[in-house]
Parts: C-alpha cells; sequence; structure tokens
C-alpha cells in the first residue's frame, strides 16, 4: 500500500531557478564536446585566493571541524566590523553581525524572524528570484512592484509610499542589482528608509555586490541608518562561492530572536569557510580584490557597447555587479526562445527574462561578464552569426 504524496501549497508557488536549467543543459553539451560561452551564472570565474586556500587547509590541521556558535566565529564578526569601519567609516557593534550558511540563509533569518503569515513585503520586479520565494516560506505575500530604467530598475521612496498598505511589513531593495547593475544612491536609499519607517515597517539591502561598484566609490546603507537590515556574502567580491558563507548585520531588537533561530535552522554556519574567511580582509588580498574589480570594469566596458552594437538595448547604466539587463524585443519577442536557440546554435548561454519577474520578461536578457574579455569577444562573435543566420531564415 502506497503512501499518498502530498506537498505543501506553498510549492506551487515556489517557481524552477530557470537558470540552473539552461547551466544544466549547458554542461551536458559541454561533455559532448561543443564549446559553450558561459554567460548565464552569477559566479565569478576567478578562483579563491591561494591566501584564502591556505587558511583553510591551515584550519583543517588544526582540527578547526567542530561546531561554532551560531552567530559565527567570534573572530570573524569582529573582523566584519572592522571592515565596515575601514572602508566605510561606520562604526559597529560586532555582536550585530550574524554569520550565516551564504546570503541566502540571512535572507531565511530575516524573514522567519519579521514575517507573519499573510504578511506583505514589496521588493522590485526584476529582481533576484529567490527573495519571494523566501517570503513564500515564511507565509507571507511577495509583492513584485514592476520597474523599469526611469528609476535605474530600482524601488523609489514614492513607489513604497503608493504600494504599501495595512498588511506591508518591509521593502527590499538591492544595491549593486541582480539582474540590472543598478545602484541606489545614499540619498536614494535614505529616501526609502524614511518612507518604508514612516509606516512602521522594516527596510531590508541587499548589499551582496556592494564591493564591485566600477564608476563611483561603495557605500552602504547602514551609514544612512542603524535599525534596518543588511545583507552581505563572501561569495561575489571575495570569490568564495562554494564555501556558502555570508552575514547579516541586524538591528540590536532583533538579536536574541535571530540567535535563536540560527541555533534551530542551521546550527552554525561551516567552521572550515569561517576559520578560511578570517584571511579575507588582509591588505594583500583586499589588493587582489581590487585588481578582480578592475578587470571586471573591463569586462563592461567591452560588453556594453558590443551589445548594443548588435541590436540590444541597455536602458540603464550598469554601475555595479557582473550583469547587462539586456532588451531584446527588436531582435526577438521571446528572450526565452532566443536563449534555448542560442545556447543550441552557437554554444552561448545567457539568462531569459522569466528567472526575474513578470515585468515582461520575454524581452530581456540577462547577460553576465563573468568570463574573461577574449571568452566575451569570442560569445559577441557568435552571437552576431546567430543574428545573421536568424535574418536569413
Amino acid at each position: 500500500m502506497s503512501m499518498p504524496i502530498k506537498i505543501a501549497d506553498r510549492m506551487s508557488r515556489i517557481r524552477p531557478f530557470y537558470v540552473m536549467e539552461l547551466l544544466a543543459r549547458a554542461r551536458e553539451l559541454e561533455m559532448g564536446g561543443r564549446s559553450i560561452i558561459h554567460m548565464e551564472v552569477g559566479e565569478p570565474d576567478f578562483p579563491a585566493p591561494d591566501s584564502l586556500v591556505a587558511a583553510g587547509k591551515g584550519a583543517l590541521d588544526r582540527g578547526c571541524t567542530r561546531y561554532l556558535p551560531a552567530c559565527g566565529l567570534p573572530e570573524l564578526r569582529c573582523a566584519v566590523a572592522d571592515f565596515y569601519r575601514a572602508r566605510f567609516g561606520v562604526s559597529l557593534d560586532s555582536r550585530r553581525v550574524i554569520i550565516t550558511p551564504g546570503a541566502s540563509g540571512a535572507l531565511q533569518l530575516i524573514m522567519s524572524v519579521l514575517v507573519e503569515q499573510g504578511d506583505e513585503v514589496l521588493m522590485t520586479d526584476p529582481g533576484y528570484p529567490c527573495n519571494r520565494h523566501f517570503v513564500e516560506l515564511a507565509g507571507g505575500t511577495p509583492v513584485p512592484l514592476p520597474v523599469g530604467p526611469d528609476s535605474d530598475y530600482q524601488l523609489t521612496a514614492e513607489r513604497v509610499a503608493a504600494a504599501w498598505n495595512r498588511n506591508t511589513v518591509a521593502a527590499l531593495v538591492a544595491t549593486p542589482s541582480n539582474p540590472t547593475g543598478t545602484l541606489l544612491a545614499r540619498d536614494q536609499l535614505n529616501d526609502l528608509y524614511r518612507s518604508v519607517a514612516s509606516r512602521g515597517g522594516t527596510l531590508l539591502v541587499d548589499e551582496i555586490y556592494q564591493g564591485l561598484v566600477y564608476d563611483e566609490p561603495p557605500h552602504t546603507a547602514l551609514a544612512v541608518a542603524d535599525d534596518l537590515f543588511v545583507v552581505n556574502s563572501f561569495s561575489k567580491y571575495f570569490g568564495m562561492t562554494g564555501w556558502r558563507l555570508g552575514w547579516l548585520v541586524a538591528p540590536e531588537g532583533y538579536l536574541d530572536a535571530l540567535e535563536r533561530l540560527a541555533q534551530n535552522i542551521f546550527i552554525s554556519s561551516s567552521s572550515l569557510a569561517q576559520f578560511a574567511a578570517l584571511s579575507v580582509f588582509s591588505e594583500e588580498n583586499i589588493g587582489l580584490m581590487e585588481s578582480r574589480r578592475i578587470a571586471f570594469k573591463q569586462r563592461r566596458d567591452y560588453l556594453l557597447p558590443a551589445l548594443q552594437a548588435l541590436g540590444f538595448r541597455i536602458k540603464a547604466q550598469p554601475k555595479g555587479a557582473f550583469y547587462l539587463y539586456a532588451d531584446c524585443s527588436d531582435l526577438s519577442q521571446d528572450s526565452s526562445e532566443f536563449c534555448r536557440a542560442l545556447l543550441e546554435e552557437v554554444g552561448v548561454a545567457a539568462t531569459p527574462g522569466k528567472d526575474f519577474g513578470s515585468n515582461q520578461p520575454e524581452r530581456y536578457i540577462r547577460f553576465a561578464y563573468t568570463t574573461g574579455i577574449p571568452r566575451l569577444e569570442e560569445g559577441v562573435a557568435r552571437i552576431a552569426r546567430f543574428l545573421a543566420a536568424r535574418k536569413l531564415r
């Protein structure tokens, strides 16, 4: 006698991460001998720094493999606080820093602590797809607000005010953003904070790509106010994607609840990753990360005009992260079909807009410049051949 399969209703609202399906197909083609230009996944191509790997090996040799405190290794929490002080001039009590299993772990903690059944969280559409699912997991309702190039694909204080209702508890923004690479200036963050706080809500700021800013000095929302949440990660700027380590900075009044929840959800983040991460704030390593940031800027400065010359429209200047959110509507009416054909026919992998929301996804493709300029040049040449062949059909 077989037991009935019962899947929670929320799963009907949690969509696949389409880029992972596309990546799987790209890997399959590579195993068959095809050359693939990867412009789909938001993972830096640079390897983990040698000093980081050595620190990880050293931690293993010392037997640093046991559970750590739920909120993280105290020395690492202090190192993160010192980083904010040195880079941004923000004085931060290290107790407010909570080390998490990736930024995803931080967002799961925040939503679980803030969101009750039926509560609403405002966010951008397009936006990082997992954010709305974290709200769903907490029993809340994500409210994606369509944004466009007129606001650099970011929420504004006015949009927040217009969308806020008695069920709204928070607004989530990202700077730099995924998929658009746009930023929120400090005065824009201040306006958003005031709009949210005046309505009794909480502002959540995703700063995962914070170190990867190209045309101006980076800044942090913590310079605006203390009573907001900031999420960051060791993955993007510091190149620790597979180590699965992030952090959040929380307001004082939430620390006890967050610690209790962390104890129950994941006990502690990876001890090996935490001991290794102690090395990333060294002067030598920051210098290496800055050289990589410059390389990403050079890639952006090549790829942006190259795609525009092919007929893609990029309506908001990307100033951070490593993405270009390109309007392909002059070339195709279906970005998903376009991306599938691009991969199968010429071996270029890019992400269709449907991964990022329901705001005209068929018009957009996200290109990640997470590979070197020679490979980007080859990718652009292949796209040009692909477009020329489509015109002849």
